[in-house]
């Protein structure tokens, strides 16, 4: 069976599936290489970005195994939906809670500030927060969402979260319908978005929503850009009406210059590091999804193209 790699690792991906499958046969080049291939190889694994432009040029697999949680490119007006599309699942939970974890702490014990107070020469003797009895609230309370929760959990943090419509699901106090942003921001400290690219998502970080923010919250965003309005988180760091933001992903990438984020009061940019892809992770999902596609089961991380994840 032919499986053509598109992917920016893809000769460590090789090497991974030549030892747990040896019996596939890989194909992978670039540009005019790639597309000379994609006709005869049923099953694509890779960066949604690179097949776009396959699809774009009337090439189609019959399953499509992405590398990133997010599908996006794929989800183009003018590309072809009639195929198996399955993102990636159950490989992210661990380092997006690194990520988030990472930056809660930070805050809490002010490095930005004890950094600058080092540099200066100056003893900087203030007494550290902590995570314990913090109000946490994950808005987007999918595989990833659940992971990081439970990572969480043990710093006794008081979980929330968000997700299309309201559910039961431990470790949250309470998860609520998207509808309910606004109170809930209202009594978070620490604001985590984790949702997808959709029509219902985007744009509901604006002036209106952050003006209920707590003036001490901080809002991490790992999900998409797009959620985001910039010039309202701008403004609204301006003028105090939160603490402080950390941004994983931009509307544009890489953020041009000029963007006013760059210089924007309290807000770390992490250049869409949140949760890399890692190889070994995904080629396990991925043989798995092999697995069922050949038994005609169903497949981890399938696609509704109508829904968009």
């Amino acid at each position: 069976m032919r499986v053509l790699i598109a992917e920016q690792d893809h000769v460590e991906y090789q090497c991974l599936l030549q030892v747990a499958a040896p019996q596939l046969e890989l194909v992978t080049g670039e540009g005019a290489a790639l597309a000379e291939q994609a006709a005869s190889c049923p099953i694509w694994l890779g960066e949604p970005d690179r097949f776009a432009d396959l699809l774009r040029a009337g090439h189609k697999p019959a399953w499509l195994q992405s590398t990133w949680a997010g599908i996006t490119p794929l989800l183009a007006d003018d590309l072809p939906r009639d195929y198996l599309l399955t993102r990636a699942v159950g490989v992210f939970g661990q380092i997006m809670a690194e990520y988030v974890l990472c930056h809660m702490l930070a805050h809490e014990r002010e490095l930005v500030a004890r950094q600058q107070a080092q540099r200066e020469q100056r003893w900087d003797g203030r007494l550290p927060g902590s995570l314990a009895g913090r109000r946490v609230l994950i808005v987007g309370t999918g595989e990833i969402g659940a992971a990081v929760a439970r990572f969480l959990q043990p710093f006794n943090v008081v979980l929330s979260g968000v997700a299309s419509t309201a559910r039961s699901l431990a470790p949250f106090s309470e998860v609520a319908a998207l509808g309910e942003l606004p109170r809930l921001v209202a009594q978070a400290d620490y604001v985590v978005n984790l949702l997808p690219n959709t029509p219902a998502t985007r744009d509901i970080y604006d002036a209106a929503l952050l003006a209920r923010f707590q003036p001490s919250a901080v809002l991490i965003n790992a999900g998409r850009g797009t959620a985001v309005v910039d010039e309202d988180l701008v403004a609204a760091l301006a003028s105090g009406q939160l603490a402080a933001a950390v941004i994983d992903v931009c509307r544009e990438e890489p953020l041009p210059a000029g963007h006013p984020f760059w210089a924007a009061r309290n807000l770390t940019l992490t250049g869409h590091s949140a949760a890399p892809t890692l190889p070994h992770l995904l080629v396990e999902l991925f043989l798995a999804n092999l697995q069922c596609y050949r038994a005609g089961a169903e497949l981890q991380g399938l696609v509704d193209f109508a829904r968009g994840y």
